[in-house]
């Protein structure tokens, strides 16, 4: 990525430029989930619309955590001086995730029959979960971190990534 400074656009700074993993609150997975945690991480840096209100001192970077039954985002600059760290309550999270898993499971089921008009119904119900995820995402956020909802949805793959046991 380029660097940039204040007199950069602000597309280019207002965005995540590196992800971190808190890997004491995330248990180690087979290489199936990593790879899919991975995955996320690359589709976030890939593209994303990310400011902090107040602050200017983007592009940012994201350390993800979850401690004591909450999301914490510690949110630095580029050169990794801390900018703002905010925590989010995993309640309203963990039912959307609980039932995400439970239809992900379906699918996968439905793959290995090969019914196409099962998969499809199901998938609809996942992407509707998902979609739900991203908007309460954005949210908990509200007047503290702006992001887009491609930004949300992809950030709520990861954190079903980071909860998912495979």
């Amino acid at each position: 990525m380029q660097d940039t400074g204040p007199d950069e656009p602000a597309h280019n700074r207002n965005r995540i430029c590196d992800i971190t993993i808190d890997v004491r609150s995330v248990a180690r997975g087979n290489a199936s989930i990593e790879h899919e945690r991975e995955v996320a991480i690359f589709d976030i840096l890939d593209g994303n619309s990310f400011t902090v209100e107040g602050h200017d001192a983007g592009p940012y970077t994201l350390d993800l955590a979850v401690v004591e039954d909450r999301l914490v985002l510690k949110i630095a600059n580029k050169a990794l001086e801390p900018v703002t760290t905010h925590q989010i309550p995993m309640t309203p999270l963990k039912r959307l995730l609980k039932d995400y898993f439970l239809v992900l499971d379906s699918y996968y089921q439905a793959i290995k029959t090969g019914q196409p008009s099962r998969i499809e119904a199901i998938d609809v119900g996942r992407r509707g979960l998902h979609d739900e995820g991203s908007k309460l995402l954005q949210e908990r956020l509200h007047g503290k971190v702006t992001l887009d909802f491609d930004t949300a949805r992809r950030l709520f793959t990861l954190i079903c990534a980071l909860h998912w046991r495979g």
